[in-house]
């Protein structure tokens, strides 16, 4: 059975679930493509291991080690693997959980949820399984349901011409992005460039290039690149420079971090 033949299979069985909730543990290798598509449920993506980009008609949400994406209903996204992935998802009805994230937003994974979601996603192996279940589903909803937002999504702006300006900037991140001069080649001032920036993005245009650099070193980091090489490649001319901003977005540093993660 080919990629595609999977993918279709697997949103059938999403579309066709019975219960508020459905479990879909997958492995994939790294360059894998989940194509476009959407689902009735809400889904709660889990990267068990690997780092994941979701990209929507609204940005790109990178999912790291340890983090989940909620996805509401509806929402067209693409999925691919930066890096080989584990991913746990749950598809969620409406019913299972009030108050369901009307957005995709980034969540960091609790230790609790974790061990959770990875019960839940386990195929049943005996008649107790059932009552198992039905003991920790409620539990895992109302966990799930109070996740913690990180900040790690990239939202891209409507104008075609300020979308075509980020998307050459993530091509080639650098921490010296000046604003006069992406606010001249759109022959805009610097207050008109940047009010039509967060105004389509919902950021300025510096915490946006924090977090388009960050995209950029987060898988290199996750494969093992020493944090050196990573901040000296991106532009940054020091160490301490690339670590404040990885602990301005992530509140620790890039050792700390993947070292948090590497114990999982």
């Amino acid at each position: 059975m080919g990629p595609r033949s999977k993918h279709y299979d697997r949103l059938w069985a999403i579309e066709t679930a019975a219960g508020p909730v459905h479990t879909s543990p997958n492995h994939y290798s790294a360059g894998d493509l989940v194509e476009r598509h959407s689902h009735k449920r809400t889904q709660l993506l889990y990267a068990r291991s690997g780092v994941v980009l979701v990209t929507t008609d609204q940005g790109r949400w990178m999912v790291p080690p340890e983090h989940a994406l909620w996805i509401p209903p509806g929402v067209e996204h693409s999925v691919e693997m930066l890096g080989a992935v584990t991913m746990l998802s749950l598809y969620l009805d409406a019913s299972a959980v009030p108050d369901l994230p009307a957005f995709v937003r980034v969540v960091s994974i609790t230790g609790l949820a974790r061990e959770l979601i990875i019960e839940a996603v386990q195929p049943p192996s005996d008649d107790n399984s059932r009552e198992r279940a039905d003991l920790i589903l409620p539990l895992l909803l109302n966990v799930v349901a109070k996740l913690p937002d990180i900040s790690l999504g990239l939202p891209f702006p409507e104008d075609p011409r300020l979308a075509a300006l980020c998307r050459r900037f993530i091509a080639n991140p650098t921490p010296d992005l000046i604003i006069d001069k992406w606010a001249r080649e759109l022959s805009m001032s610097r207050r008109a460039f940047t009010r039509a920036f967060r105004r389509q993005t919902g950021l300025s245009l510096s915490v946006w290039r924090q977090q388009a650099c960050l995209f950029a070193a987060l898988p290199r980091l996750a494969a093992g690149e020493a944090v050196t090489t990573v901040a000296l490649d991106l532009g940054y001319g020091s160490i301490p420079a690339f670590t404040t901003m990885f602990k301005r977005m992530l509140g620790t540093s890039p050792r700390s971090y993947l070292n948090s993660h590497s114990n999982h």
